[in-house]
């Protein structure tokens, strides 16, 4: 039997935008279903952070996750696996109303796993499924995780030592010798594929932030017999980085400039050399002309190549991620595991406010 994996969709990202709704679609449609339907495959596992917002729904986004996820899933009787993550639970200290169970009871054979940890088999494998831990079931699911005899673990896990981004490595959450009775241990949660030893972090399907550039995306397939997993990629780009240097451009040169990929997208001009103003803003229109999203222009000359300000406003991240993206970036000799401490305890404190 082989199984997809598919993991932090966060469907209603950045603002419920359209245009990123767009780009789940494209991925649905052209890579993930064509793929479940020529290779026949009748089981899916989501790892969590199906939506994005832990608060509220957006209508139109509900309606077109249903259309391009949940709805061809149903009407091809898949059987759906999936776990509460840390954005579809409304609460911080336990997932007792999640988004999960609120907006997909209408639909059959959908299995979700919200507060605890269950057992599943299938094929030869057995499965321990764990979604988003918290203060509350912290206990109970460290003595499920420490006691259970299953080949393998699907989890939301924050596990210490793993990229959450591109060089950020978390410092917080569980530590990876909790994992070593698994054969392997896949989880969602962290966008950045990892692997250390027997833990993988799986990674989005998709780009939904700059922090996502050059990164590979897709899903997984697991085969139950052999427990080997693929990893089907996906080939949809939302983010360009563009080098412009007019040293010898001509206006032939901007005039035969492919920019067929780059509507929709979004696009950082890293400004080599600038000497005419003319065919820089004939360079810069051209992009515009071709149904670019967003087109912003950055001198080299300043290392500006990733702002780190959109960054730390990613809308997939929580507050807790952002602060601790904010302190990594700072230049100081303090002791920055300190720092993010004593900002998680105020954090935590205002919660409790």
């Amino acid at each position: 039997m082989k199984i997809a994996i598919v993991t932090d969709m966060h469907i209603g990202v950045r603002g419920d935008s359209k245009l990123f709704l767009d780009h789940q679609e494209r991925f649905f449609s052209e890579i993930f279903f064509p793929y479940i339907d020529e290779n026949n495959i009748k089981v899916i596992f989501d790892l969590g952070d199906t939506f994005d917002r832990r608060k509220f729904i957006n209508y139109v986004s509900l309606e077109r996750g249903k259309k391009f996820f949940f709805d061809q899933i149903a009407k091809r009787g898949i059987e759906y696996h999936a776990l509460v993550g840390n954005h579809t639970t409304y609460y911080t200290n336990t997932n007792e109303v999640n988004s999960m169970n609120l907006l997909l009871r209408e639909y059959d054979n959908f299995n979700i796993y919200e507060d605890k940890c269950e057992h599943v088999t299938l094929g030869s494998t057995k499965f321990l499924m764990v979604p988003w831990i918290n203060n509350t079931n912290y206990k109970e699911m460290m003595k499920d995780i420490k006691e259970s005899d299953a080949h393998m673990c699907m989890g939301h896990f924050s596990i210490q030592g793993f990229e959450m981004d591109k060089g950020h490595l978390c410092d917080h959450g569980l530590t990876r010798d909790v994992f070593t009775n698994f054969e392997a241990v896949y989880s969602g949660h962290f966008h950045h594929p990892s692997t250390y030893n027997n833990i993988s972090y799986l990674g989005s399907p998709y780009e939904m932030t700059w922090s996502d550039y050059q990164g590979k995306r897709g899903f997984r397939v697991l085969d139950t017999e052999t427990r080997e997993m693929e990893w089907i990629l996906n080939p949809n780009v939302i983010f360009y980085k563009l080098e412009y240097d007019d040293t010898d451009m001509t206006i032939e040169d901007i005039a035969n400039l492919d920019v067929s990929a780059l509507k929709d997208t979004f696009i950082k001009v890293i400004v080599k050399n600038r000497t005419n103003p003319y065919i820089y803003d004939l360079f810069l229109n051209k992009l515009t002309d071709a149904g670019a999203a967003d087109v912003k222009s950055i001198e080299d000359a300043l290392n500006l190549e990733i702002e780190v300000g959109e960054d730390l406003m990613d809308e997939t991240k929580d507050t807790k991620e952002i602060l601790h993206t904010y302190i990594d970036a700072l230049e100081t000799k303090v002791d920055k595991i300190h720092v993010k401490r004593l900002i998680d305890e105020l954090y935590v404190e205002a919660q409790n406010l």
